[in-house]
């Protein structure tokens, strides 16, 4: 009877640590889900910004530069060609938007300018009173390798009171990250740049 006793009272001291382990892996499997869950809203409140605007909180979501690494590519790409090609019959409108275009790019865009320079193309367009404009087709990236390739699709026009002239434009080039400035808002610098196309396609009188 004693033995039986002692049996029945190992039994129970067996099932109340099989119970006891069950309810610690319990708490510590819940403990582990409450913290990733924590750490889920914490990351999910950062990625939250509030912006005020006239009195309004208005609700923003950030994002990594990956996210939007082809469209920032292409803006910097189009802004570069922007301040590059257009030019107007004055001096210093000419200095200041090639200066702007410098400011994204590497030496290679410095000597286009500089064998423009050479070439008198500058004194042509002051001398002439022509005006040039830039619009970009389309704009190809490789962003499989880095330095991102890209291949640039464009069309200049060339307005004078006589003529409208129409060019085709293809160019390429690579671009690196550097640091954002005022001057680099994008934080990119193009490099190896080169004009591959430059050639009349429609004359307008």
């Amino acid at each position: 009877m004693m033995f039986a006793h002692f049996r029945n009272i190992d039994t129970a001291f067996s099932h109340i640590k099989r119970f006891s382990l069950l309810l610690i892996l319990a708490c510590v499997a819940i403990c582990g889900m409450v913290v990733w869950k924590c750490f889920g809203m914490v990351r999910e409140a950062q990625e939250r910004i509030y912006i005020l605007a006239g009195g309004k909180a208005i609700e923003a979501f950030s994002t990594t530069r990956k996210d939007k690494l082809p469209v920032e590519l292409r803006d910097h790409i189009r802004t570069f060609h922007h301040w590059f090609f257009t030019l107007d019959p004055d001096d210093k409108v000419i200095r200041a938007n090639i200066g702007r275009a410098l400011n994204l790019a590497d030496e290679s865009a410095r000597r286009a300018d500089n064998n423009l320079k050479e070439q008198g193309y500058y004194n042509n367009v002051i001398a002439a009173n022509i005006s040039q404009a830039i619009e970009v087709d389309s704009i190809m990236l490789d962003l499989e390798v880095y330095p991102y390739r890209f291949r640039c699709y464009a069309t200049q026009q060339l307005l004078r009171s006589s003529f409208n002239l129409k060019r085709k434009l293809v160019t390429r080039g690579e671009v690196r990250n550097v640091s954002r400035s005022d001057n680099n808002p994008h934080g990119f610098l193009i490099q190896r740049w080169e004009t591959l196309e430059n050639v009349d396609q429609q004359e307008l009188r």
